[in-house]
Order: structure tokens, then C-alpha cells, then sequence
């Protein structure tokens, strides 16, 4: 059994996290300032539950020796890319001088025994194709560029450490619990409203969705099996769909047509067409595969 420290721990993809973690039997505490994240997420115990915002680094120090985890899962971080674009301060200072905190505060801890970041997709550049983790990074938003300067700190914090260090670059993550408006809950939202007309931006892109109960098995699996140095995995489905893609699945599941009218409003002026993650690495290091499709994972959302 093992203490995991989980950061923002009430958060879709970290309450999907914690839950597998629980099935493993280990102790789970959680840090999380419910900014985004809900508290009625989780099953656990008020004391192994902090509201703790990650700025405050005297906090973490405190928390974190209290708990003296042996694995600490890094996922605190403001991630909506319209939010970073808007509030470019107030997103990069959290996702960066957050996560020197979080590491400040794990670097003299006794038994550390791994550390997971969850960084993002957004480090890559433009592609037309599967992009593996050798690509050159080159952020085009303030949320990529500041995961990877996170990415530099956890390459920094391994060097002083020697602690086994994982960086996970996530694709576009969808499942319950989600907090954000990203496409899949924006129709979600529309559709349960009532709609079958609905608003939407660019239609065209492509992006690799990935369920975040696959993800969770996949955090899990690789703290599980990794246990030296410090290396890069994409976790993603390795298929990509279009936004034209996802509605269609929305009106199989509905039995219903639905309508797209683009609003001016939710159209980027720059964007990737396609987003697609390459996660042979991944595969080859462990037994892990995507089990949810994009399919079943929008029937399970519409039955939530």
C-alpha cells in the first residue's frame, strides 16, 4: 500500500484518478483549492482532504511533510486554453510558480519515491501527423508554454533528486465530472438543454479524445511499472476525430439530428487541424490500450 499525494485531486481527470488508485487499495490524500475542481468528486475522508491553493508554498510545505507521500500525482493547473489566453498571468503563475511549489516542497521529503506531471499536447507544434514524443516542442498558447516550462522544472527536480520522474503529455481528455466547457461537455450541455440546433466554433479540426478512465489506468500503470530516471510519455486514444465526427456520435446516440450553427463568437483565429497523438511508446512500455471509445464514452456521458 502507498500514500499517493494527488494535486488537484478534484478535478475530472483527477477524481477519475483517484478512483482508480482506490481500486489498488492505497491511501489517497488529496490537495485541490476547488477553483474548478468539486469536492463531491471524490469518496474520501475530510482528513485526507486539504484546500490548499499550490501559490501558497509555506501551506504545501506543511501539508506535504504531514502527509509524506510516497508517490505525489501532479495535476493542479489551469488547463481551459480560452481561460490561460484571458488571464495569461494569472494561468501561467499557477501552472508554473505552482508547480516549483508543489517540487519545492517534495525535494526534502525522506522517501519520495516517484513523481507524475501532467503536462499537455499543447507543447507541440502544428502537425499533420501522429506526433510522438521526439517531436520538437513549440507552444502556440499560454497553456503550453506553460506546461513546458513545468517540464523543464521536472527535469530540474530530477537531476537534484534522482527521484523517477514521469511527465505525461495528455490529449484531449473527456469524461464526467468535467469542469470546463470543452467541446464534448459544450454539446453535452446543449443537447441536455433541449437543443438540436446548437452552437459551436470550428468544425473541422481534428483532435485524439481520450477517456479519463483510460487515463487513470494509464497514470496508474505507469507509476506502477516505472522506476528509474526520468522520461515522456503522449497518453491519448491514438485516433482523432472532427468536431463533425463528435455531433454525429451525439445523434446516434440520440436517435436524433442534430444542427450545427458556427457562432462567430467561439471561432479561433489560429488552430490546429489536427491533434493526434502517436502512443506507441506508451503501449510498448506496459499492457495498455484505450478500452472506451468515443462512442461508448458519449452514451456513458448522456446517461450520467
Amino acid at each position: 500500500m502507498k500514500k499517493i499525494l494527488v494535486t488537484g485531486g478534484a478535478g475530472f481527470i483527477g477524481s477519475a484518478t483517484i478512483t482508480e488508485l482506490q481500486k489498488h487499495g492505497h491511501d489517497i490524500y488529496v490537495i485541490d483549492d476547488l477553483s474548478f475542481g468539486n469536492i463531491d468528486f471524490l469518496t474520501i475522508s475530510d482528513t485526507y482532504f486539504h484546500k490548499l491553493d499550490i501559490l501558497n508554498a509555506d501551506g504545501l510545505i506543511e501539508v506535504i511533510h504531514k502527509i509524506e507521500p510516497d508517490w505525489i500525482i501532479h495535476l493542479a493547473a489551469i488547463h481551459f486554453i480560452p481561460y490561460c489566453n484571458q488571464h495569461p498571468f494569472k494561468s501561467s503563475n499557477i501552472n508554473i510558480q505552482g508547480t516549483l511549489n508543489v517540487l519545492n516542497a517534495a525535494k526534502s521529503l525522506k522517501d519520495l519515491e516517484k513523481m507524475f506531471f501532467a503536462s499537455t499536447a499543447a507543447v507541440y507544434p502544428i502537425c499533420d501527423h501522429a506526433i510522438s514524443e521526439t517531436q520538437q516542442t513549440n507552444s502556440l498558447d499560454i497553456y503550453g508554454l506553460s506546461k513546458l516550462a513545468g517540464e523543464h522544472l521536472m527535469n530540474e527536480f530530477h537531476l537534484q533528486t534522482s527521484i523517477p520522474t514521469i511527465i505525461c503529455r495528455f490529449f484531449n481528455a473527456f469524461g464526467p465530472n468535467e469542469t470546463n466547457l470543452h467541446l464534448i461537455p459544450e454539446i453535452q450541455r446543449q443537447v441536455n438543454s433541449g437543443l438540436r440546433t446548437i452552437e459551436l466554433g470550428n468544425l473541422e479540426p481534428k483532435r485524439d479524445f481520450i477517456h479519463t478512465y483510460d487515463m487513470a489506468r494509464a497514470i496508474f500503470m505507469l507509476l506502477d511499472k516505472f522506476d528509474s530516471g526520468i522520461d515522456i510519455f503522449n497518453l491519448g486514444s491514438g485516433q482523432e476525430y472532427s468536431v463533425i465526427d463528435v455531433v454525429k456520435e451525439f445523434e446516434n446516440q440520440l436517435g436524433e439530428e442534430i444542427t450545427i450553427e458556427v457562432d462567430p463568437s467561439r471561432v479561433r483565429k489560429v488552430e490546429r487541424m489536427h491533434l493526434l497523438a502517436d502512443i506507441s511508446k506508451l503501449k510498448a512500455f506496459m499492457n495498455w490500450e484505450p478500452k472506451i471509445s468515443l462512442s461508448e464514452g458519449i452514451k456513458t456521458l448522456l446517461n450520467y
